[in-house]
C-alpha cells in the first residue's frame, strides 16, 4: 500500500507542477481502505467561473500527455475521471465557490501501513480537518475576466 500511495502522491505532485500559474492546495488525508488508498488534495485558490474550463483544460491536457485515459466527464463539465495504465483512478472536480478537488485512488494492493503524504502543502495544512472554502486570490485563476477562446478547455 505504501508504494501505491507514493505513486498516487507522485501523480498529484506532477499534476500540480503542470498547473501554471501555480495554485495553493492542502492535502486531505484519508485512512487506507481494505486494499486501496485515496490521496486527495483540495485547492485553496479561488477558481472563478470564467476560468474553470481553462483550469480543467490544463489538468486534462496534462493527464492525456501522460497517457492517462479519459473515462468520463460530468454533464456540467466540472468533473473529469481518468485511469492510468496501471489502474490508478484520477478525478478532478470543481465544487462550490470555485474550489477544485483532486483524488487519486490506487488499485487494490496488498494491505500494509501507509504514512501521510510526504509532499508539503502549498499553503496551510488542513489534512486533519475539513478544508475551508477557497480563500486564496490569484490574479489569473480568480479573475472574472473571460479568457480568449483559444485559451479555453481541453
Amino acid at each position: 500500500m505504501q508504494e501505491a500511495a507514493d505513486r498516487a502522491d507522485a501523480i498529484l505532485d506532477a499534476t500540480f507542477k503542470a498547473i501554471k500559474p501555480t495554485v495553493r492546495w492542502t492535502p486531505t488525508y484519508i485512512v487506507p481502505a481494505e486494499c486501496y488508498v485515496d490521496r486527495d488534495r483540495t485547492v485553496m485558490t479561488i477558481i472563478s467561473e470564467q476560468r474553470r474550463a481553462a483550469f480543467l483544460g490544463v489538468v486534462e491536457r496534462f493527464w492525456k500527455s501522460e497517457g492517462y485515459k479519459l473515462i468520463d466527464v460530468s454533464a456540467n463539465g466540472l468533473a473529469a475521471n481518468f485511469r492510468t495504465e496501471d489502474g490508478f483512478q484520477l478525478q478532478v472536480l470543481i465544487g462550490a465557490h470555485g474550489q477544485a478537488h483532486f483524488s487519486v485512488t490506487t488499485p487494490c494492493v496488498e494491505k500494509s501501513d501507509v504514512s501521510a503524504p510526504s509532499s508539503p502543502p502549498a499553503g496551510p495544512d488542513h489534512a486533519q480537518q475539513q478544508a475551508p472554502a477557497p480563500n486564496v486570490h490569484s490574479d489569473f485563476w480568480s479573475s472574472e475576466e473571460p479568457l480568449p477562446s483559444a485559451s479555453r478547455g481541453a
